[in-house]
């Protein structure tokens, strides 16, 4: 079996192993999610009415101010939060959230990572090696 590799230029946070929900949409914990539910809330986001709880969100960009950072810790706190962010842009709320929620994230890639993951694959976020690989 090989492994299709993917190298990250920003990465933080633990390795990690699930499955990737993919959009070229962009990302805001604030806007785009229902954070009591767990799943994406926003009718024009592609993912809409999916689960995020435990999964791998691969998103084209990070949106949002501040309110991501503890929004990203107090669901972290009950639980649902996502098992990993990647992204091919992010900003520094958002990675400051993601440090704060002790979820792991990768951003920056030299290839359009939203169309190289395909939706549901298994993967593995592996942030020490800059890295998502696709298991499968």
């Amino acid at each position: 079996m090989s492994t299709k590799i993917f190298r990250a230029r920003q990465a933080m946070g633990r390795t990690v192993r699930g499955q990737a929900l993919v959009a070229h949409d962009g990302f805001s914990a604030r806007y785009d999610l229902d954070r009591i539910k767990g799943v994406f809330s926003r009718p024009a986001h592609k993912l809409v009415g999916q689960s995020y709880v435990g999964k791998i969100l691969v998103l084209d960009t990070a949106k949002g101010g501040v309110a991501t950072a503890w929004m990203l810790h107090e669901m972290q706190a009950r639980g649902i939060v996502p098992l990993a962010l990647v992204f091919n842009s992010v900003n520094p709320i958002l990675a400051q959230g993601a440090a704060l929620g002790d979820v792991p994230m990768l951003a920056g890639f030299d290839e359009d990572i939203t169309t190289a993951i395909p939706h549901g694959a298994q993967v593995e976020v592996n942030p020490e090696a800059r890295s998502i690989s696709i298991l499968a």
